[in-house]
């Protein structure tokens, strides 16, 4: 049973915890996705390694974090403004932002196969400035795995979604 198990935390500290957490518990990196709203119009959060760093690269808030995740990158979805989006989550979003511009976040989160209360629900804590992260499990114990770091890590708005639609 392919899932994801979201939840919301309400800062980076807390979001590296978490993704720490995940990390360590045998996650990989194409694992763990985070999307949260770009405030300040960059790139917050980015990973340089010292010795190999890109010209430009932004070393942000959750650091090794992000560069340990995949597909970083930033969104523009109509009415949600930019948003920073790492993990399966960033690509299943470009493809859906696309067609989302009556909807916004909601309904691009609504295309991933979230229901709509669900949708505006997580929409409305990312415009709120917290981040979402999710862990793509691949059965019942990677799932109450990733419930037991979320509550540990006292995220709030736990949920499960079923994956066929959502993010690989």
């Amino acid at each position: 049973m392919k899932s994801a198990v979201f939840a919301i935390v309400a800062n980076p500290i807390q979001a590296e915890a978490v993704v720490d957490e995940l990390r360590l518990a045998g996650f990989s990196n194409n694992d763990v996705s985070m999307l949260y709203h770009d405030s300040e119009g960059t790139l917050e959060f980015a990973h340089a390694n010292s010795t190999k760093a890109p010209g430009g690269a932004v070393v942000g808030i959750l650091g090794g974090v992000a560069g340990w995740l995949v597909g970083l990158g930033t969104l523009m979805i109509p009415g949600a403004g930019s948003l920073i989006a790492a993990g399966p989550i960033f690509a299943a979003l470009s493809g859906v932002a696309v067609g989302a511009t009556a909807g916004g976040l909601s309904g691009a989160l609504t295309g991933l196969g979230f229901l709509e209360y669900e949708a505006k629900l997580y929409a409305d804590k990312l415009q709120d400035g917290n981040i979402l992260i999710a862990a793509h499990t691949e059965n019942r114990h990677e799932v109450k795995v990733a419930r037991e770091i979320f509550e540990r890590a006292d995220a709030h708005d736990i949920g499960v979604t079923q994956e066929e639609s959502v993010c690989r």
